[in-house]
């Protein structure tokens, strides 16, 4: 049973009500924003929960197993709230939410939560946006602690990994645009396969801030990335580039980075085809 002041559940007894749902999301940047179902704003500890956005929310399923209780909300676009520009970067998934109902009429009476979980990938249209709320039980479906493989588990420059990226680190700047994707730096000399499996940053253009993998690096600096940038790539645009790791022992860990001593894969236990295998036939 949802926990509620005498005075809410006395309002909700009354056949006359005046409930409003709100959401407040906390993006992983650490930004805070508050919507709500009602046609005003609302003013709710310390956070102010606007209409403007003209949120639709949809009926919560949640059930007394452990199975994941799910919501989706649909809502429009909002230059002052949410953009599509920042749904595309990515800033909205993940965000931790708190979903919860209350009197707007009388605020006092405090608030009913409802749900509260994370933002799965949200998704945006011409005007409008859809988002759909994970509760927390979505964590216990998630893997937990490390599996045997072949290739290094550690990310390049982790804790875990040690090496210091600042040598491993260059900066340029796009020659040629070819797609969101792809680009040309005509002054890189690295050899081929360099940057591949790295990772670029924007310091500049329409994508400043945003980071995406290196999919593929030939002779003469033309990159391909392993996703398309959510904006155009123009000539000009600035970028930091870090080499590539491809969690190889030898190839990466020993020969390019010198640290065979932190790598942290299995490439010598026996896996799947191994255990599969048909055993060798002995001697007729």
């Amino acid at each position: 049973m949802k926990a509620r002041s005498a005075g809410l559940q006395a309002h909700h007894e009354d056949p006359v009500q005046t409930r409003a749902w709100c959401w407040k999301v906390a993006r992983l940047d650490g930004q805070v924003y508050g919507f709500t179902s009602v046609d005003q704003d609302l003013e709710i500890d310390g956070v102010t929960y606007v209409a403007s956005t003209g949120i639709t929310p949809y009926a919560i399923d949640s059930k007394a197993d452990l199975s994941v209780p799910n919501m989706q909300v649909n809502g429009l676009l909002d230059s002052t709230g949410i953009t599509e520009a920042d749904l595309v970067a990515g800033l909205w998934d993940g965000a931790a939410v708190e979903n919860f109902e209350v009197n707007f009429r009388d605020l006092s009476q405090g608030k009913m939560n409802l749900a509260t979980g994370v933002l799965g990938p949200a998704s945006a249209g011409r005007v409008a946006f859809q988002a759909e709320l994970r509760g927390l039980m979505q964590r216990l479906q998630q893997p937990v602690g490390e599996v045997f493989t072949i290739g290094c588990q550690a990310t390049l420059g982790d804790a875990r990994c040690k090496v210091a990226l600042g040598p491993w680190t260059v900066t340029g700047a796009v020659t040629t645009a070819t797609s969101a994707r792809a680009f040309t730096d005509s002054t890189r000399a690295e050899a081929a396969a360099y940057f591949t499996a790295g990772l670029v940053t924007w310091t500049s253009g329409a994508n400043d801030g945003l980071s995406m993998e290196v999919r593929a690096h030939a002779t003469g600096g033309v990159f391909e990335l392993a996703l398309p940038m959510p904006y155009t790539i123009a000539v000009g645009d600035t970028y930091s580039m870090v080499a590539g790791c491809r969690k190889r022992a030898i190839e990466d860990c020993k020969t390019k980075f010198n640290n065979l001593l932190n790598f942290r894969g299995h490439p010598y236990v026996p896996g799947n085809d191994k255990v599969l295998g048909n055993a060798a036939l002995g001697a007729a």
